[in-house]
């Protein structure tokens, strides 16, 4: 059996940036008809859509999607979750992890759900900062827990390929609510994400 490719990409939306995406590779010096970039804008259009899916996602109806009632009031962490996502000043990619926290108030969520929120906002244009408030406001306002903490460590093209060119900098940023931000709740939840259990 032959292979086939499947993709679902918008047919008029990836020809009208296929079309520009040429012109930009022209405007840069070089023949966008030459053999090994007669492709590229098709390819690059696509890409583009792939990486900035999460415009079409609802990251609420994510979590409500697998929401159960349990008793359980303790911390419930999901971490080392990959983020891949784009800066919206340079269009360049910032590449790290999330480590999230919620304790529940009555209700939960499947685990999973944590990684999607996550993927949900990091697959659309954005600053690092933004990002994790977004995560931890549609965690706290579609599951009411006690608290939510969200802690993003990402190391950013912007930074490495360009500009200032520092390759091994990372940044990290962090909120809390409701119970993270008692001093205590606030180190434990650190000191687990910190910790290698495995």
């Amino acid at each position: 059996m032959a292979f086939e490719k499947i993709e679902k990409f918008d047919k008029e939306t990836t020809e009208n940036l296929a079309f520009h995406y040429s012109k930009i590779l022209e405007l840069l010096g070089e023949d966008a008809n030459r053999e090994g970039l007669l492709k590229t804008p098709e390819r690059v259009a696509k890409a583009m859509q792939f990486l900035t899916q999460g415009y079409h996602s609802d990251p609420s109806e994510i979590l409500r999607s697998a929401m159960f009632q349990e008793e359980y009031r303790q911390m419930v962490i999901v971490k080392d979750i990959e983020v891949y996502s784009m800066c919206e000043h340079h269009m360049l990619p910032f590449v790290g992890r999330a480590h999230v926290a919620y304790i529940p108030n009555g209700t939960i969520t499947g685990l999973s759900k944590i990684a999607r929120v996550v993927e949900a906002f990091a697959r659309r244009l954005q600053v690092q900062e933004r990002l994790t408030t977004q995560i931890k406001d549609c965690i706290q306002d579609t599951l009411n827990p006690l608290g939510v903490a969200v802690v993003i460590e990402a190391q950013h093209m912007c930074m490495s390929m360009r500009g200032v060119q520092k390759q091994n900098s990372f940044t990290t940023t962090s909120d809390f609510t409701g119970a993270f931000e008692k001093v205590a709740t606030r180190e434990e939840f650190i000191r687990l994400i910190s910790n290698k259990i495995r």
